[in-house]
């Protein structure tokens, strides 16, 4: 049965109105060219509203007027990225850049090098997944922040009303871009608060009697974490694409193409970009940047350079946190003179005493800054340092407050208070020691206050088992309370404890309950991380758990075998000490039982390795014809070999490439036996071990 002629014609008329304001959006959002008055905008919208209205059974969820709906969210759901979103390395000086281009052009042996150069938005980072829709095309599925690089929050519904984002993609676009249909695609790059909405914003904020945000890209992360999706349609957003990913892989056509391509797809993208091939290339584009940089209307704090080609960029890799392939050069720290008012000490988990500087309040680079790191005790000393003393401050790379240097002229004069290090915590009375070799003072008593407080905030921290709610006034609550006196009691709370407390209710209270329940599902390299051991990052607890693959093995190891700790790649002596005496202490092995007892998970899957290389160590010099070191290094380290950064007696292969230096003659020295590629190949492959060369 044919479906009625008037049904058909109002679908036809929505379709067109549909159309029609997607056309404008792009035009005004995406390529800053307007073609109609904001008055005639609203009148094509109101039609659309007011047919959708008549017929709710024709509205789908890409429509122009779904951008904003349904009621404000209660919390943000957590996701995986389909990809790690990884940071970038820095450089802060031509020498740097330098250096860094030289690395590249080692890695990359006789592939292309050319880089593309982008300005470096300061923002907030988000990723946007479009899956296969009806007619071939793309639709919007999910929003996600960058959060720890392995799990975002879920913004979709605020990512929706940003105008610049398109809700779905036509297959003719896709088409044009370069993707075949049927694909999950991922959009990543930057939400921006241009200077006139943040002005705006804070405008509005002062007149409802709100702190005003400290600047745009606060602001912007702020706003895309609001709850309620109304707000953040008012706020003025500008997403701009810069990365393009398909079913999880980049682009492979490079980083000049996936620009084109995301143009071609309708996203908004920089178009203040350019490729450029040495460092004095790089230097001009970043001077260009610098004096542009106030005309832009929105705020950059560096210039990002990455190797333009697919190929260059799979053969360079990636280290644990970043891609090789790419840098941001970050814009000269911008610095300001204030006055030292007096030194605080803080007590970190591990013990550690911290001098902070409090300062005059002064605005540098965009914020208020009224306290700046000060290191340690020699690093006062040093200096030379004075209570009442003028200093200059920086925000190095237009983050971290700093003290550079102190200022004495005439109208800066000395303070006169010199500043002592306290021989005692200042959380719990006790003793403060400084082990020989080290810069750090600290206390050494298990019982401190301070250290308890400090590890529940890491415990809890985004990164590591990412507890939302547990910030510093529940932390400090729960230690007021005596509820809590080691980072396992978090898993007894229950709901009648923590409705007692201040600023929870029933609804807040259950919220942290199940943020806390979640956590148990983290996993061992989390956990690890969680547990404070000295020296035990992000990296390291990886590793650790791809080796040991449960925690109860990892403290096997540390109490029987602890030279299995320094055979796992990256862990050295100073760190396989640290994990010893960590499971050295009969408190420790209660906190690990007890965390046990409760549900927690301290089990990863195991890195599979085969034993072609086991017990093998080599060392890698020069350049490889096809396979970068860190390709190298991955497939020696999967075969169950060792890499070494020196060779010694103990070195059973060198694996030499082109323009191999010292370790070479090293080798030749000690008659080690020396490896081209293809012999190393030829070992991996099976093909029993190699004499010398």
């Amino acid at each position: 049965m044919s479906e009625p002629a008037p049904k058909r014609e109002v679908d036809r008329k929505i379709e067109k109105l549909r159309e029609e304001l997607r056309h404008h959006e792009h035009l005004y959002y995406v390529l800053d060219a307007p073609e109609i008055g904001d008055a005639e905008y609203d009148a094509l919208m109101n039609e659309l509203k007011r047919l959708e209205a008549a017929h709710p059974e024709l509205i789908t969820p890409d429509s122009p007027t779904q951008r904003v709906g349904g009621k404000p969210a209660e919390g943000f759901k957590k996701a995986q990225h389909s990809r790690p979103m990884l940071s970038l390395d820095n450089a802060y000086s031509a020498e740097e850049l330098a250096d860094w281009n030289r690395r590249v052009h080692e890695l990359a042996g006789n592939l292309p090098v050319e880089y593309t150069a982008e300005l470096k938005l300061d923002g907030l980072s988000v990723a946007l997944r479009y899956e296969p829709a009806p007619g071939g095309g793309g639709l919007l599925a999910l929003g996600l922040t960058r959060g720890d690089g392995q799990i975002g929050e879920d913004v979709t519904s605020n990512i929706r009303t940003l105008r610049s984002v398109p809700l779905s993609i036509d297959a003719a676009k896709l088409k044009k871009a370069g993707l075949a249909p049927g694909k999950v695609f991922e959009v990543r790059g930057e939400c921006v608060m241009p200077e006139k909405a943040f002005e705006k914003t804070n405008q509005e904020r002062e007149r409802e009697g709100l702190p005003a945000f400290v600047n745009p890209r606060n602001s912007a992360a702020g706003t895309v974490r609001t709850l309620d999706p109304g707000i953040v349609a008012t706020r003025g957003l500008v997403f701009f694409a810069y990365f393009l990913l398909v079913n999880g892989e980049y682009f492979a056509a490079g980083q000049t193409a996936t620009l084109d391509a995301l143009t071609a797809l309708g996203f908004r993208v920089n178009p203040h970009r350019g490729r450029v091939e040495s460092v004095d290339g790089m230097m001009k584009f970043i001077d260009d940047a610098e004096k542009r940089r106030a005309t832009l209307g929105y705020e950059i704090d560096g210039v990002v350079f990455k190797v333009d080609a697919h190929t260059t960029q799979q053969r360079l890799g990636y280290t644990g946190r970043a891609p090789r392939w790419a840098v941001a050069y970050k814009f000269t720290a911008q610095s300001a003179i204030t006055k030292l008012e007096d030194i605080m000490i803080t007590v970190g988990r591990s013990g550690k005493l911290t001098p902070t500087a409090m300062l005059t309040p002064v605005f540098v680079g965009g914020v208020t800054v009224s306290r700046a790191t000060l290191h340690n005790a020699d690093f006062i000393e040093r200096m030379g340092l004075l209570i009442g003393d003028w200093v200059k401050v920086e925000r190095g790379g237009d983050v971290i407050p700093k003290v550079v240097e102190v200022v004495e002229d005439k109208d800066h004069p000395r303070g006169t208070h010199k500043f002592s290090f306290p021989a005692k915590c200042p959380e719990c009375g006790n003793a403060v020691v400084r082990e020989e070799g080290e810069a750090d003072w600290r206390c050494v008593n298990a019982d401190c206050p301070a250290k308890l407080r400090e590890s529940l905030l890491h415990f809890g921290s985004r990164g590591v088992m990412n507890i939302e709610g547990l910030g510093d006034a529940a932390v400090q609550q729960l230690l007021e309370r005596g509820l809590v006196s080691s980072v396992a009691d978090l898993y007894s709370l229950t709901e009648e404890q923590l409705v007692d407390l201040e600023r929870f209710a029933e609804k807040s209270a259950r919220t942290l309950l199940a943020e806390i329940e979640r956590s148990k599902k983290a996993g061992l390299a989390r956990v690890l991380m969680g547990l404070g051991i000295r020296f035990v990052g992000e990296r390291t607890a990886e590793l650790l758990a791809q080796e040991f693959g449960s925690m109860d093995e990892l403290e096997s190891a540390a109490q029987d075998d602890p030279e299995r700790l320094v055979r796992v790649e990256e862990v050295g002596p100073r760190i396989s000490k640290a994990i010893v005496d960590f499971f050295a202490r009969p408190a420790n092995r209660a906190l690990v039982a007890h965390l046990k007892k409760a549900g927690v998970e301290m089990t990863a899957e195991k890195k599979q390795r085969s034993a072609e290389l086991a017990g093998l160590t080599f060392v890698l010099t020069g350049t490889l014809p096809n396979l970068s070191r860190e390709e190298a290094k991955q497939k020696i380290e999967s075969a169950g070999g060792k890499v070494s950064g020196s060779v010694s007696k103990k070195t059973n292969y060198v694996v030499a490439g082109e323009e191999a230096g010292s370790k070479l003659d090293k080798a030749q020295e000690l008659k080690i036996p020396v490896l081209d590629e293809a012999g190393l190949l030829a070992m991996l492959a099976g093909h029993g071990r190699q004499s010398a060369s």
